[in-house]
């Protein structure tokens, strides 16, 4: 299904989303990463996600903002649900507490876990990889599920 067609049976679902077609995205760095993320936000576990500053910094994309609508696509590109941006802040990567590690809802969904895997991922995939340190600002997101197709 096309973004516009996958809107278009959004909005006629939820009548007070906007005609604007938001920004469509997946979660992680591979389709892999993005199937397993995506089910655990379709199964209600995954209510949080997090970025590196630096890789919004480098990229040019703006900074999500409470409010924000957007698509999230699976791991082949197709469109799968609309989310709603409920708070975001920036903290030290140190400073990412328990209740958001949890609310990432990956892994045994301790903070060890989650600094684990994210130091992992953005050494790995970011795009600056000599950025990450303990005191590395990250963008913390918590989000709601609106809709899924």
């Amino acid at each position: 299904m096309s973004l516009d067609a996958f809107w278009a049976t959004a909005r006629r679902s939820c009548p007070a989303l906007p005609c604007e077609l938001p920004e469509a995205w997946a979660f992680g760095a591979t389709p892999e990463q993005a199937d397993e993320l995506l089910a655990l936000v379709l199964d209600g576990i995954k209510t949080a996600t997090a970025s590196s500053l630096q890789d919004y910094r480098v990229s040019g994309d703006p900074l999500p903002r409470e409010g924000d609508l957007s698509i999230v696509l699976d791991g082949a590109g197709r469109p799968r649900a609309v989310l709603e941006t409920t708070r975001v802040s920036v903290v030290p990567f140190d400073q990412v507490d328990a209740a958001h590690a949890h609310a990432e809802g990956e892994g045994d969904r301790s903070l060890a876990h989650w600094r684990r895997v994210h130091e992992a991922f953005w050494r790995e995939h970011g795009e600056d990889p000599r950025s990450v340190t303990l005191d590395m600002a990250v963008v913390c997101e918590r989000f709601r599920l609106l809709f899924v197709a």
